[in-house]
């Protein structure tokens, strides 16, 4: 695949993709038969994920993990494979096959939006997330402001999403035994000022 940039190629099968995946440079996601090439990040983008992640080490219980974006997970049946910038497994990691490179069964993801993604993120991807059995959330984290958005699966089925932007909230997380505050997330991205968030003048 050639290396562009964002972008889609043409159609291709879930083995190919897999195959031609597993021996290129750059990093690409997988959608039904599209392929997507995922874009480079910022610093604020790499610390918000780095943050998430340092965090969830230390207050998983035991029997989770947190992973960060070189892991690809698959949605149900190999319709879509994706790099998640965070993700949290809960028991044994339900591999694909002996590569151990593509795990089926994450409990929570996070992604990190970016200018160039976020359309793509809140669609394709987020259809694509909410076809794991075992997801029970994914979080959109914004890197232009403090701003999270947790989409929850609830028992029947149904999704919801609760929104948490004021620089004192803390971000419940159940599904984990465990919680995270803004200021947490935000560090070094957003200062802890006594207006949150911060002036755009």
């Amino acid at each position: 695949m050639p290396n562009a940039g964002p972008g889609t190629y043409g159609w291709l099968s879930p083995g190919t993709y897999l195959v031609r995946e597993r021996a290129a440079e750059e990093r690409h996601e997988y959608f039904d038969g599209q392929v997507v090439a995922m874009a480079g990040v910022s610093i604020a983008h790499g610390v918000i994920a780095q943050n998430i992640a340092a965090h969830l080490y230390f207050r998983l219980g035991d029997g989770c993990r947190v992973v960060q974006n070189e892991v690809k997970v698959q949605a149900a049946g190999g319709s879509a494979y994706m790099y998640p910038d965070v993700f949290v497994l809960c028991g044994q990691p339900g591999y694909i096959d002996r590569k151990h490179d593509v795990v089926t069964n994450p409990v929570v993801v996070f992604e990190v939006l970016s200018p160039t993604t976020e359309r793509h993120d809140r669609t394709l991807k987020a259809t694509a997330y909410r076809r794991i059995d075992s997801l029970q959330a994914y979080v959109f984290v914004s890197q232009t402001e403090p701003r999270l958005e947790v989409y929850a699966r609830h028992p029947d089925g149904r999704w919801d999403c609760a929104i948490y932007q004021q620089q004192g909230d803390t971000v419940p997380l159940p599904w984990l035994g465990c919680e995270l505050t803004m200021a947490e997330i935000y560090k070094f991205v957003f200062p802890a000022a006594a207006t949150w968030p911060p002036s755009a003048t």
